[in-house]
């Protein structure tokens, strides 16, 4: 799973968000560091509800123009969730040796 992703899926996580929320969110999220940019965005969250991760919640018209809400999907959280132990457990590595740096080899 890419970073955009893990993020635009957290983005999600408290409930259905638009495409501008969902990048702004994820900004937040991560102290301004992963801007998403709106095509890497939508190209993303279509290939996330072609996968079941994420689908269309619905629709509201906002000065003429359609805005469209994602919600996460049980799959989605699940993956969500799957990928942020495999992260915590990949950092516990780097961690883990960080504290025993400069400690005499055995």
């Amino acid at each position: 799973m890419t970073e955009p992703q893990y993020f635009i899926l957290a983005a999600l996580m408290d409930g259905p968000l638009h495409g501008y929320g969902i990048i702004k969110a994820a900004e937040q999220a991560t102290d301004g560091r992963l801007r998403i940019a709106v095509g890497t965005l939508y190209g993303a969250l279509e290939r996330m509800e072609r996968a079941g991760l994420v689908a269309a919640d619905h629709e509201e018209i906002v000065d003429g123009r359609a805005r469209r809400y994602y919600k996460l999907t049980e799959d989605g959280t699940a993956m969500l969730s799957r990928e942020a132990l495999r992260m915590q457990q990949a950092a516990a590595v780097v961690i883990g040796r960080s504290r025993n740096a400069g400690a005499a080899p055995a």
